[in-house]
């Protein structure tokens, strides 16, 4: 980095899995600006998020902590500021933190580092998804999703709701130019896409015929049979079944998903074209990367919510004074280290707090090389009968549930996770590896107590709203709503 201390520009979407960009290689998203900020940058292809599923993956990020140690384990157990963050720090010495858009965090006023909060959008009146938290156990009724309820051309709240916060970012970023106070600024910047519902303008699904989308691979209908761990959840969800009978409506939801992404595509461009333009570029250091990624189909499943790498894999792109252009790296990364990036590039000492974070600054893994590192995501949150954990390295991806066999594929014959090794007698050694990994992660603690950890909190919630058939009722139906808007 160079001797003066960049601004920070981060850029966070919902729901990106990174295959859907040009830059990755996809032969059909169309995503210019990303791909041209990964040109000028440096892009975490092995890029993990701490939690598949957008509170807890959230309150990871804000803190540098995995979800175990914060204990934000579902869309109802949200960031409330009392573990302090990267925002926390930034704000003791002095630098101008904001925030713009989706945060997912509990409330506006408590404290979480940053010094406003424009646009803010948070978990639904401070609740979120407290049916979510009953799962010991898991309900035996189905309770279906509506999350594909509405897929098609149109114009939705969260669209607006991107178009709003693309502008105030453009804004402030002009307001910064215009009245510069000697300090670098940090701006969190939350938009929503390609979040569902699978709904943007006619002209975004002109890009992507339904002719075009290729079938999603490892369908039940055709034959694959789910991990009993996944088959239980699907079970409850029941996600699939919105399709059955109807693959124009399957192709036609997948192109909604393409179309998102290059609407907030062109968000991201318009933020980083104002930024251009005021000058502030070559002082900014700017990084893009998502809460989780999105099914999208594949194996019958649609959302996040589970460990394969559709679901896992975020988008990592950093760009900025002293970040190699047109890098590829391979090392593991994670969201939590984005804690330990900030302040590296501000050059502020790390949060004082008891806690071991597991966070490493990816100004120093930009550089590559660590491929032998692991990086953890953990699951426990809807329709989860146990609880859900992933270690990866730069090879290998492995799968522990409780109470459920575990999975391992190797990524270097098997990229798109077909075929699961870890029954197989080649694969014990690196199988033990890794499970003496996660056991690391887990500071010495078992899955079966981190499980028990999860459960007891949820069900602490679940009894505040009366017990498991009243809080079944209580928190958002669906995806949370737009602020002053109504869900959709």
């Amino acid at each position: 980095m160079p001797t003066s201390r960049p601004n920070i520009l981060f850029l966070f979407s919902d729901e990106h899995d990174p295959r859907h960009m040009g830059v990755s290689g996809s032969p059909l998203a169309h995503t210019p600006h990303m791909d041209a900020l990964a040109a000028r940058g440096t892009r975490f292809v092995n890029a993990y998020t701490p939690s598949p599923i957008c509170v807890p993956a959230r309150a990871s990020l804000a803190t540098g902590l995995d979800v175990h140690d914060i204990r934000c384990w579902d869309n109802a157990l949200a960031y409330d500021g009392r573990v302090r963050g990267w925002g926390h720090v930034m704000q003791a010495h002095g630098h101008r933190v904001e925030s713009i858009g989706k945060l997912h965090y509990t409330n506006e006023t408590d404290d979480t580092g940053f010094g406003a909060q424009h646009l803010a959008m948070h978990i639904w009146e401070g609740i979120g998804q407290v049916w979510g938290s009953v799962r010991d156990p898991l309900p035996s009724r189905p309770r279906g999703r509506v999350m594909l309820k509405n897929i098609g051309p149109g114009w939705s709240n969260y669209n607006q709701f991107d178009t709003d916060v693309a502008a105030a970012s453009a804004s402030w970023l002009r307001e910064r130019a215009a009245s510069p106070d000697g300090k670098p600024w940090c701006l969190f910047v939350g938009l929503v896409a390609p979040h569902f519902p699978l709904v943007a303008p006619q002209s975004y699904f002109d890009r992507y015929p339904l002719d075009a989308i290729e079938p999603s691979k490892l369908l039940p209908a055709d034959g694959h049979a789910h991990h009993p761990w996944i088959a239980r959840r699907e079970d409850y969800v029941c996600e699939e079944v919105q399709f059955h009978g109807q693959p124009e409506r399957r192709r036609l939801a997948i192109a909604g998903y393409l179309a998102l992404t290059t609407f907030v595509d062109e968000k991201i461009g318009e933020i980083v074209t104002a930024l251009g333009e005021t000058g502030l570029e070559d002082d900014t250091l700017v990084i893009y990367t998502s809460d989780h990624g999105d099914n999208l189909g594949a194996r019958g499943l649609w959302g996040k919510s589970n460990l394969y790498r559709e679901s896992v894999c975020v988008p990592l792109i950093m760009a900025g004074p002293g970040i190699p252009a047109g890098r590829v790296a391979w090392t593991p990364a994670s969201l939590v280290d984005l804690h330990a990036t900030f302040l590296d590039a501000l050059g502020l000492p790390d949060v004082d707090d008891g806690h071991h974070r597991a966070s490493r600054s990816l100004l120093e893994l930009a550089g590559g090389g660590d491929h032998g590192r692991t990086v953890m995501s953990q699951y426990h949150a809807v329709g989860a009968p146990t609880g859900a954990f992933m270690v990866a390295d730069a090879r290998y991806k492995y799968h522990w549930y409780v109470d459920y066999p575990p999975e391992l594929f190797d990524l270097r014959f098997d990229p798109e996770e077909t075929r699961n090794r870890a029954g197989e007698a080649e694969y014990r050694v690196v199988r033990e590896r890794l499970h003496a990994a996660l056991l690391a992660h887990l500071g010495g603690r078992t899955p079966e107590q981190v499980d028990r950890m999860a459960k007891d909190d949820q069900n602490e919630l679940v009894q505040r709203y009366g017990g498991p058939v009243a809080a079944l009722e209580a928190g958002t139906p669906a995806a949370t709503p737009v602020p002053g808007k109504g869900h959709e």
